[in-house]
């Protein structure tokens, strides 16, 4: 199955996970709502909405730079309206923009906390809300969230409450809402990397250059994105999806190919349950300290 034509609308696009996602349904010759807030250059980020726009079209797709604050309700309805008449409608959302700070209760500043469940879970909450009547005229409609299985355990909350709440939140977001739209056919589902993946966000805020040679590259978990897209709405939703283990169960072998440096150990993302077993030959280290 091609996503040639179809319309994908995908918040935080303007780099990383999200422009990666964008990028390979672009090779498709598909339509990318880029919705982010990123306008003006950042000195520490790089892209824009912009240059994002410029990546998607050289890639074969079409752009349509959006600025989207996913905090403010009209202005995420407004982008999907926009959207939906730029295009003919909306087949795929991908909420993908999220907020990070990894302290404890202590440490944390409530504004940094509402910050963090006003762009996490209330976001993802109201794109995904408002994104269902142009759904429910697709073919093949898919909401993807990029956010974690969940695994409630003390060991993801103790360090970092306010994130993991926030994050999870993203995920209690698909448990509900895949069973609220299963009778529609429309496919709820979530993603997460089992290693850091090579962000700003890990070069700025969570181990530096040191911590990149350990990541892999964003594009593993566009080809896992994309191998979902592929998949028949109606027969797959309200699935918690790990990248690789995800993409060796539709015959992929070749993982070297994702590492951002080959030859280094991979460093573990959070969030990972024990029981769900990396492809043969993948070896990770605990990237964040013992969380036994």
């Amino acid at each position: 199955m091609s996503l040639q034509g179809k319309t994908l609308f995908v918040t935080g696009a303007s780099r990383g996970i999200g422009l990666a996602i964008a990028l390979r349904a672009a090779r498709d010759g598909a339509n990318i709502a880029i919705a982010a807030k990123t306008e003006q250059p950042h000195p520490k980020l790089d892209g824009t909405i912009y240059t994002a726009a410029e990546e998607i079209e050289r890639a074969g797709g079409k752009a349509l730079p959006l600025v989207v604050d996913v905090r403010d309700e009209t202005i995420v309805k407004d982008a999907l309206d926009r959207t939906a008449q730029k295009f003919g409608g909306i087949d795929i959302v991908v909420n993908n923009a999220s907020a990070i700070q990894l302290t404890g209760i202590a440490d944390t500043d409530m504004r940094r906390f509402d910050l963090m469940h006003q762009i996490n879970a209330r976001g993802t909450f109201v794109v995904s809300k408002w994104a269902i009547p142009y759904l429910e005229k697709a073919a093949n409609p898919h909401i993807l969230m990029i956010s974690p299985p969940l695994d409630m355990k003390e060991k993801w909350f103790a360090p970092h409450t306010a994130y993991s709440m926030a994050k999870f939140g993203m995920s209690l977001v698909v448990l509900g809402l895949s069973g609220e739209l299963r009778p529609k056919g429309i496919a709820v589902n979530a993603l997460w990397p089992r290693t850091i993946i090579a962000t700003a966000a890990i070069k700025n805020l969570l181990g530096g250059d040191k911590r990149m040679r350990q990541t892999r590259k964003p594009e593993i978990m566009a080809d896992a994105a994309y191998a979902i897209f592929e998949t028949p709405a109606r027969e797959f939703t309200g699935h918690f999806l790990i990248d690789d283990t995800f993409l060796a169960g539709r015959g992929v072998t070749d993982f070297d190919q994702y590492q951002s440096e080959p030859g280094q150990l991979l460093a573990q993302d959070f969030f990972l349950p024990d029981d769900i077993s990396p492809p043969p030959n993948v070896q990770t280290v605990e990237a964040y300290g013992d969380r036994r």
